[in-house]
């Protein structure tokens, strides 16, 4: 066999490998890994945006988050799993509600804090944006560890390393309507509606979108359209 010829066939080779799963145990590793982090995203994005009601909503979440404890266990110090636990948990608390719900925030809260100790970038910085999120959304004392100040904290830290991002526009949008900071809140939510697409997630897309439209109209509806471009103008960073 000459040299060309089994050049060839060592591609060859490599490429029936890699296409029957015949490859090295690191390289299988981090496909695996990608897959199912995906396959979790996908699956929070079809219980948030997708369930036909709120019980449907609920039995979703509840399942994901066996499926989630599993890919935390797999992937023990990673990030990016304790983010997604943490995300799949706050969900599921607010859909189930009751006094159940606190528990499920804590230890939402728990693995957000912890993904922050194993890398505070993973995700475009989405331990900062789910954590901003659960603490404004959460009660505050005495009944829950909810705090605004904290919340405006990790919001702003999100949204310093992913200035554009969907999410951490709308969050911190939301933030400042629940506090009555209208004019504030507008143009981070036009952001929002601005960001780039996400192609492997578009229902998440759509459906933050949607939430952003209706809360920008209530925004609309407090301090009027001409009053929210005067807002434009003024914008600046958090």
């Amino acid at each position: 066999m000459t040299p060309i010829a089994r050049t060839r066939w060592m591609r060859r080779l490599a490429a029936l490998a890699a296409t029957l799963g015949l490859i090295g145990p690191a390289a299988a590793q981090t496909l695996d890994f990608d897959t199912e982090l995906l396959a979790i995203q996908h699956a929070w994005d079809e219980a948030s945006y997708s369930s036909a009601n709120e019980d449907q909503k609920r039995e979703r979440l509840e399942a994901l988050s066996h499926r989630v404890d599993a890919f935390v266990r797999s992937y023990n110090g990673r990030a990016e799993p304790l983010i997604w636990q943490g995300i799949v948990l706050s969900s599921y608390a607010g859909a189930k509600g009751g006094l159940g719900a606190l528990s499920l925030a804590k230890k939402a809260r728990d693995s957000l804090l912890a993904a922050l100790q194993a890398n505070p970038d993973a995700l475009s910085g989405s331990a900062y944006t789910s954590l901003g999120a659960l603490y404004f959304k959460v009660p505050g004392f005495p009944i829950g560890f909810g705090n605004d100040r904290k919340a405006d904290e990790y919001l702003k830290k999100a949204l310093q390393i992913n200035p554009e991002g969907i999410d951490p526009n709308y969050f911190y949008g939301e933030l400042l309507f629940e506090q009555h900071k209208y004019a504030e809140a507008g143009p981070y939510l036009q952001k929002a509606l601005a960001a780039p697409p996400r192609p492997q997630r578009p229902l998440a897309d759509s459906g933050r979108r949607a939430e952003a439209n209706a809360l920008l109209e209530r925004v609309r509806e407090k301090i009027g359209p001409g009053a929210l471009d005067t807002a434009n103008a003024h914008a600046g960073t958090p």
